[in-house]
């Protein structure tokens, strides 16, 4: 008997704090007016997708001491944005990044619950922690959390939102006789924690929300990330690119569910990906080489470069050879913000590995930068790209992908227009929504149907 097909879940990113965006396109629009952002999910809704995700950018990049201007300088309140978009679309979830290094439980949870409410049940969270000094400087708290410090505020502050979530599960609505009115129980919305974290008492303000609690997201690829999906997620971000590399982290992070009381369908596993679609697979090509050109101009190559480098590169030339002299050691003081900064744990061993491939195919820094920052892409003509997720799918390297479009506003309906609808004739993906809620595009239970969701939340 054969497997049944899976159901394909697909998500757009409106794209922000980063350099993805071809500004150079005449179609590319503000990344701040809401017009664009309401363009963009009425597409996304439009082709029935699951949600639209927001990342949160809490303070402006700078290389070398000056603002970085090759990228999107900044990002509207979040909060703000989801809500607004909550009136212009009626089945799409809302999906937003917010920090939990410098928000507080009770604020955030209450934001998420007044989401929440507010769409009909369509919030998600994804949860971050913040890993610079840098960032830390715009709050009264300010510097940063080691990683393993990171993650144990991030899960106690997960559970310590959880229990706010929860303090309105239950109770009853009580009579009194004398007046004729009725009072609900004073035990809803009181909640109590005590943690190395937090230490919080106080009655939780926002009644039950349609989805009980908002999904939760996670984007973590180390191995305490890996961790903290398996026990507290309900989707987890991929960056990983190849068919065989998605199956071996799908695994990885499936298999971590099981010592939580888990099973596989409670964690999606959605990876970010661009696409480039042409007539042919051939026109595909072609745009695509030229797509990635205008995403890493030669001041973008250089830039990139001193990251690893933690040096001024500025004197060389982008379509001449790598720097001959090693990276800068210590501390990155050249690149402050760039999330990239933290990815090249050993600058010098990146280096030689750069050179190495450089000298092998004969490329420019800029070549190279454009070489080594491709992410996932589906590449092809319409039924090219449907085929090939739909491959990936199958294949459990992913339960969908999270599509992260070059051009905003409008760079997602050719997708919707010609791939989507050759997924829904393969019967991987829906023609209509089945339910009104995030949970229900996502398969997700209501927490309400588990016998008790705060233990598995609490796990470490």
């Amino acid at each position: 008997m054969s497997k049944p097909l899976k159901q394909i879940h697909l998500a757009a990113h409106f794209p922000g704090v980063n350099n993805t965006t071809v500004w150079s396109e005449p179609r590319a629009g503000s990344h701040i007016e809401f017009s664009s952002f309401a363009h963009f999910a009425r597409t996304a809704e439009r082709a029935k997708f699951d949600f639209l995700f927001l990342a949160e950018g809490l303070r402006l990049r700078e290389q070398g001491g000056q603002i970085y201007d090759l990228d999107v300088v900044g990002r509207p309140d979040i909060f703000t944005v989801l809500s607004a978009l909550a009136a212009v679309t009626e089945r799409l979830g809302l999906t937003g990044t917010i920090n939990s290094t410098f928000n507080e439980p009770y604020e955030v949870a209450r934001q998420f619950a007044s989401l929440d409410h507010l769409s009909g049940g369509r919030a998600a969270w994804n949860v971050v922690t913040s890993w610079d000094a840098f960032t830390g400087e715009n709050f009264r708290r300010g510097g940063f959390l080691p990683q393993e410090q990171r993650y144990a505020r991030a899960k106690e502050f997960l559970v310590t939102a959880t229990g706010l979530f929860d303090s309105w599960r239950g109770g009853e609505i009580i009579a009194d006789q004398a007046t004729g009115t009725f009072l609900r129980d004073a035990r809803v919305g009181a909640f109590v924690h005590s943690g190395e974290q937090f230490d919080i008492t106080g009655q939780f303000n926002v009644p039950r929300s349609p989805q009980g609690r908002p999904v939760i997201f996670q984007a973590g690829d180390s191995d305490e990330g890996r961790e903290f999906a398996a026990s507290s997620a309900d989707a987890i971000f991929s960056r990983h690119a190849t068919l065989d590399a998605g199956r071996d982290f799908y695994a990885d992070v499936k298999e971590r569910l099981a010592r939580y009381g888990r099973t596989h369908d409670q964690l999606q596993i959605l990876p970010a990906a661009t696409f480039v679609l042409g007539e042919t697979d051939a026109e595909a090509q072609e745009i695509s080489h030229e797509v990635r050109r205008q995403q890493v101009s030669g001041a973008t190559a250089i830039k990139y470069l001193e990251h690893v480098w933690n040096r001024d590169l500025s004197a060389y030339d982008p379509d001449g050879p790598l720097p001959d002299i090693d990276p800068a050691p210590g501390e990155n003081t050249i690149a402050r913000g760039r999330a990239s900064v933290r990815m090249f744990r050993d600058p010098l061993a990146t280096a030689r590995q750069w050179r190495e491939r450089a000298a092998a195919e004969k490329l420019s820094i800029r070549e190279l930068v454009i070489a080594t920052t491709a992410r996932q892409s589906f590449i092809g003509s319409p039924a090219t790209v449907a085929d090939t997720i739909n491959t990936f799918v199958q294949a459990d390297a992913a339960d969908g992908f999270i599509l992260v479009p070059h051009i905003t506003p409008g760079g997602l309906d050719k997708f919707a227009d010609t791939v989507v609808p050759l997924l829904q004739e393969r019967g991987v993906f829906r023609t209509e929504y089945e339910g009104t809620t995030l949970r229900d595009h996502l398969g997700l239970r209501h927490p309400d149907a588990e016998a008790d969701p705060s233990d598995q939340r609490v796990a470490s």
